[in-house]
């Protein structure tokens, strides 16, 4: 059984000088208690920690490791133009090979503009949707997460649902009137918000497969509906792609789900591990933009050359190997229904979702289509069937809310040791 030991020291170490020992609340383990794992280094499906105990890793650093850790092609490619300097604060072609990459594989987009994060993405996004149309207002859903700006912090899921904060101090209420929100697949209640704000509305912001509340499905119509509501009201639609993008389909929800969004943002995997955003759209809403337009945006390190040579590297692989998104979904929907087989046989009550290879486990007897049914689920057995399986060399997701990622270096022999471990956890839950 593992002990943690070093993991223990670092987390007491780190408490004296970073708030709550960590970077990012997630990783506090406060959802499911216990010390975070402290991790020394990863290779393909693995991650070891500063015990060097291994574990099977189905976070993928929460999606970007779509090929596995330290792939060898993307390893290289960052080791050779690292000796050219790490920042030039210029302009590079690496940043036009970036873009012209994405627009081949992305449908409907001219023009992107790179940022370094995913909440920047999405709010430069959100700024230029208000900017463009005139108008303030924008539609979000309650457990989407858009990232940490102000405009997104109202039911926003994922870190805060973990945390159990219901609202954030330092949100003006001027911030909070011009958010409206509604249920994640909802769509009388979008109808309904849009006729109570004609003409105020400047986008709907969504995460078209939900990943920040467990994996969520779009129900049948519902993007579908978003879409016809914005081109009837004058709307933006703008796609949270920042977890689905180049992980669902080359194109990402676009592709696989064939609706058009007016703006796309866009991380993760875009990066191929390092800290990188994106977002574009149709030329005419882009070029309202500095320094073609008045919306102003701008970032030192946007287009930083490790992580454009990071992510275009990634990106030109899962472009020329398409087999890779259906080796993943192959793998994840083995997972899925080996996994719903065992939970069978105990008679626990259980809802696997899944989308791609993104997945997620809900203890609940009902299904779970939006946040408040995800959050109506048993999620302290969920803590139990995390640890149980942490010790075993398995590591979740440390949160009932949010979605496993799984990559391409899982082999069959390591889902079935996943299924073994889940089988030998459930007798402590």
């Amino acid at each position: 059984m593992y002990e943690y030991t070093s993991s223990r020291s670092l987390f007491e170490r780190a408490l004296q000088s970073i708030p709550g020992g960590v970077n990012s609340p997630v990783r506090a383990f406060r959802s499911v208690g216990g010390t975070p794992v402290f991790i020394k280094k990863a290779c393909g499906a693995y991650l070891y920690d500063v015990d060097d105990q291994r574990y099977l890793d189905y976070i993928s650093s929460w999606g970007p490791m779509i090929l596995g850790h330290a792939y060898p092609e993307v390893i290289e490619a960052i080791r050779e133009r690292v000796l050219l300097s790490t920042s030039y604060g210029a302009p590079t072609e690496l940043e036009i090979e970036m873009a012209e990459l994405i627009k081949t594989m992305v449908p409907q987009l001219d023009l992107i503009r790179m940022v370094s994060s995913g909440t920047e993405a999405c709010m430069s996004a959100l700024r230029l949707a208000r900017g463009y149309t005139g108008r303030n207002k924008f539609i979000k859903f309650e457990g989407c997460y858009h990232g940490h700006a102000d405009s997104f912090l109202v039911k926003a899921g994922s870190g805060l649902a973990t945390l159990q904060i219901q609202s954030v101090p330092g949100i003006s209420a001027a911030v909070t009137n011009d958010i409206l929100t509604c249920a994640y697949n909802d769509l009388a209640a979008v109808e309904q918000l849009v006729d109570l704000n004609k003409e105020q509305i400047a986008a709907i912001i969504v995460e078209p497969v939900a990943g920040n509340m467990g994996c969520i499905l779009p129900q049948p119509g519902f993007l579908e509906g978003l879409r016809r509501i914005c081109d009837r009201q004058n709307i933006l639609l703008i796609f949270d792609e920042v977890m689905t993008g180049f992980r669902l389909a080359p194109g990402g929800a676009q592709e696989k789900l064939n609706i058009r969004a007016d703006l796309v943002t866009f991380g993760k995997v875009i990066g191929g591990g390092m800290p990188v955003g994106a977002f574009g759209g149709r030329r005419q809403i882009m070029e309202h933009i500095a320094p073609l337009g008045k919306v102003y945006q701008a970032g030192t390190l946007s287009g930083n050359p490790i992580a454009m040579i990071a992510g275009l590297t990634t990106l030109k692989i899962l472009r020329n190997q398409p087999s890779i998104y259906h080796e993943l979904e192959e793998k994840t929907i083995y997972l899925r229904d080996n996994l719903h087989a065992i939970f069978l046989k105990t008679g626990l009550p259980l809802v696997i979702n899944q989308f791609g290879s993104m997945i997620s486990l809900h203890f609940s007897d009902h299904a779970v289509t939006d946040f408040a049914s995800a959050a109506s689920a048993n999620n302290e057995r969920f803590s139990k069937y995390f640890h149980a399986m942490l010790k075993r060399g398995v590591y979740l997701p440390p949160s009932a809310f949010e979605s496993w990622f799984l990559n391409n270096a899982l082999n069959r022999e390591d889902l079935d040791q996943t299924l073994q471990m889940t089988r030998e956890s459930l007798s402590e839950l």
